[in-house]
């Protein structure tokens, strides 16, 4: 299926469900909807953070430290992180924990979203319509490397926010 033609949950600001629209028209109205992060971490606390193609809708070409995407027409947030894992990089049967709920507002972009975690060392099958490139990295790594390219600012404000949150975690 063409991923304009996907049929998205749409949300108000309360994070209530209100309709379900094909993703091109959640985009083209700004409608607030929404979509599973999930932060992949190595056994040695790296973070993966993958390339996304320019054929992205929103920050193609950008930097994610996030896996994951918008929770499709019933879906939960759990189903659609455990989809979107196993189509991004190709990781199935691991445990996600979930951490926080989140607002992030941005000019093409409202969304609620809500954060796992995980634990994979790869390797991945990367899906080459979606994710152009991936590597892991150290957190202090991926602040430094931000500093220079572009990344995905809901997923720099995930990981702020989940390493606040687990503050030994780092």
């Amino acid at each position: 299926m063409n991923p304009e033609e996907e049929i998205v949950l749409i949300v108000d600001e309360l994070n209530h469900e209100v309709a379900h629209v094909p993703r091109k028209v959640m985009r083209e109205g700004g409608l607030i909807h929404r979509a599973s992060y999930i932060l992949v971490f190595n056994r040695n606390r790296e973070i993966f953070v993958q390339k996304r193609t320019m054929t992205k809708d929103v920050y193609p070409g950008y930097l994610d430290v996030a896996t994951g995407g918008v929770v499709l027409a019933g879906e939960s947030y759990e189903l659609s992180a455990k989809r979107e894992l196993a189509e991004e990089l190709g990781v199935h049967k691991v445990p996600l924990a979930s951490h926080f709920d989140f607002y992030h507002e941005a000019e093409n972009n409202r969304v609620w979203g809500r954060v796992f975690s995980c634990v994979a060392d790869g390797p991945f099958v990367l899906q080459p319509e979606e994710v152009e490139d991936g590597f892991f990295l150290g957190v202090d790594a991926v602040y430094s490397l931000a500093e220079s390219e572009k990344f995905t600012p809901d997923g720099l404000l995930v990981l702020k926010k989940f390493l606040a949150e687990y503050e030994g975690f780092s």
